[in-house]
């Protein structure tokens, strides 16, 4: 099957795809020269983490030798990753580990975005503190930036008073609340956010 993007845009030459069915019956084009039709024309590749580049702690096979391919090609590259339970630091300690040599300027959790956006929105001008629920990913991130917290792991095993008249109280300088993966999570948590 030859399909002609020039039929969409007139700087793009035709490309050379082969068609496969799936087992959703969808049909999916596959790229006959990879090489040609994305080496050559990306300049930068975005990698999830878990289950792209690792496998729990188990680097995944031939990984090595795709990045550095594409740093021998002078390719830009980024590594995400939904995980909030790590900081940027606590990502480049496990890309360390696998033997990969990847720098923190090109690691990006959502424990660092959530940080980000604090930051960039002067949330530590306000004076307020954030409350997390999930663990020292997003406290390392928020302590990098000196934006006060509390929970997190902190409030790991915490139980609220569940009595006749019991209250949890709050921390009126609380201005906003982290949410993130808590292998801890509880009911005092949940009540206190």
């Amino acid at each position: 099957l030859v399909a002609s993007a020039s039929a969409f845009s007139p700087r793009v030459a035709p490309r050379a795809f082969t068609s496969t069915r799936t087992a959703l019956n969808a049909n999916v084009l596959k790229l006959s020269e990879p090489a040609k039709e994305v080496l050559d024309k990306t300049d930068v590749f975005i990698f999830d983490c878990d289950g792209v580049i690792w496998r729990g702690d188990s680097l995944i096979p031939g990984i090595p030798e795709t990045l550095e391919k594409l740093r021998a090609l002078g390719k830009k590259m980024f590594f995400v990753t939904n995980n909030s339970t790590k900081s940027r630091a606590g990502y480049k300690k496990k890309f360390d580990s696998l033997g990969l040599d990847i720098p923190p300027e090109e690691i990006f959790s959502s424990s660092f975005a959530a940080a980000a956006y604090l930051e960039q929105t002067k949330f530590k001008d306000t004076g307020k503190k954030v409350y997390i629920i999930g663990e020292v990913g997003i406290a390392e991130e928020l302590d990098n930036i000196q934006v006060p917290w509390i929970g997190g792991p902190n409030d790991a095993g915490k139980q609220p008073d569940m009595g006749p008249g019991g209250r949890l109280e709050h921390d009126k300088d609380v201005g906003a609340v982290i949410v993130g993966f808590d292998r801890f999570v509880n009911y005092y948590k949940i009540q206190y956010a």
